[in-house]
């Protein structure tokens, strides 16, 4: 089991540890699984695809670490420019 710290967004952030697949595995190449591409079979144009999971690793297995606390809305500060003519504090004119 290779172990990596990750980033979670739903349903609320937080940090998790999740298995990583194998790198060296020769059946997905370090990928994880394989993408099937498949088309209509009327008109023969791309319709989809499908993702077959490698059995080098479980992409169910992850571990609740620790949440990570939203900004409190006060927090928040509103963005005001310098310069009114100039965005963000900067000019295309030259300096002489």
């Amino acid at each position: 089991m290779r172990l990596r710290i990750q980033r979670a967004t739903w349903p609320r952030n937080a940090l998790i540890l999740t298995d990583t697949p194998r790198p060296d595995c020769a059946d997905c190449d370090g990928v994880g699984g394989t993408e099937h591409h498949y088309g209509d079979h009327d008109t023969g144009e791309y319709a989809g695809t499908d993702w077959e999971p490698c059995t080098c690793w479980n992409e169910d297995r992850r571990w609740f670490l620790l949440p990570i606390p939203r900004r409190p809305r006060w927090l928040y500060r509103h963005r005001q420019d310098p310069d009114p003519w100039a965005p963000n504090g900067y000019s295309d004119e030259p300096p002489f």
